[in-house]
């Protein structure tokens, strides 16, 4: 087994099998297995019978192992036969690259599914509408006009929605260093609102200023509000609070009076196309991507985002963001 202490310095788990038992195993596999292995046949070693008949193949092979680890785990095994007919058997961990591929299946079944249905709603009003009876009484074309017009709006802010979170995800790793002002943010943002409903901003200094994106802390801000309203109590009020701490962090939160969150729900509230109460959430215009667009935007910040509620008292939906380090002047 001539080589074997350079199977030490990986951190893949490599392990030798000889004869049908585990001869040598560095200590990444020891870590994974057991340091039991050696000297172990390889059957109890690794109990898996795909990958037990890809060690003991004439020619080697591969196969793919759940639970290894892990119950979530996938893992690849990965068997070469080396001229002295020893077997050379290294693991290979899959279990991140799985899991985001079945994120991204998940994530384009759940857009084709949300889309479809305001498809289907548009077509179906359209071929009604093309037919002569339909078509000739004013009053049901209206009503078959107004619902095509609303659920192209659907598909519209669902539209914009996954390209705002495609835009998000491609910058994520860049860190924004723009000098934003939380305080005039807030407050020209909030003014947006003002016309029809009652948002109120406070802050606790005259200026916190991070370094940020402005256009998508702006994006969250417009979230959280639209949120308040949207699930609050129709018309506000809705609170928006930003606090200066002497640790280097301002906290920004917006609060509303509504309903608020069953707790079951809350872990979830910020997983794409999750949402609370569905068909609340369709009728108001939702499109279950506004909070993990935000989400995704404070992650980048550095920051972190909470959402706290109760039933019958209302939502309260908090980031907290690190103050910018600000230069004195010369």
């Amino acid at each position: 087994m001539e080589g074997v202490g350079l199977l030490e310095h990986l951190q893949t788990p490599a392990m030798v099998v000889s004869r049908g038992q585990v001869r040598f195993a560095n200590s990444a596999a020891k870590a994974l297995l057991g340091a039991h292995i050696v000297g172990q046949d390889v059957r109890i070693a690794i109990r898996d019978p795909k990958a037990v008949a890809a060690i003991l193949s004439d020619k080697g092979g591969t196969a793919q192992v759940s639970g290894l680890s892990t119950g979530g785990s996938v893992w690849e095994v990965d068997c070469r036969v080396l001229a002295s007919n020893d077997r050379l058997v290294s693991l290979y961990d899959l279990s991140e690259r799985v899991s985001v591929a079945k994120s991204h299946a998940d994530f384009v079944a759940n857009a084709s599914h949300e889309l479809r249905t305001p498809l289907a709603n548009v077509l179906g009003y359209v071929e009604t509408l093309m037919n002569p009876k339909a078509g000739g009484n004013e009053g049901v074309r209206l009503r078959f006009l107004d619902t095509i017009r609303h659920e192209a709006q659907r598909m519209q802010s669902l539209i914009s929605d996954l390209m705002s979170l495609s835009r998000i995800e491609a910058v994520k790793h860049e860190v924004p260093a723009d000098r934003v002002d939380m305080v005039a943010l807030s407050n020209e943002i909030g003014g947006e609102f003002r016309t029809s409903a009652t948002v109120t901003v406070k802050a606790n200094c005259e200026k916190a200023v991070i370094a940020g994106d402005r256009g998508q802390i702006g994006q969250v801000l417009r979230n959280l509000i639209d949120n308040a309203l949207k699930y609050g109590k129709a018309g506000g009020p809705v609170e928006v609070s930003i606090e200066a701490a002497s640790t280097g962090w301002v906290l920004l939160t917006v609060r509303d009076e509504g309903e608020g969150i069953a707790p079951e729900h809350l872990p979830r509230v910020t997983e794409r196309f999750y949402r609370a109460d569905t068909s609340r959430s369709r009728a108001v215009g939702g499109t279950g991507l506004g909070l993990s667009i935000v989400k995704h935007i404070v992650e980048r910040h550095r920051g972190r985002f909470d959402i706290d509620s109760r039933p019958g008292t209302g939502t309260t939906a908090s980031m907290m963001l690190p103050l910018r380090e600000e230069q004195p002047a010369e």
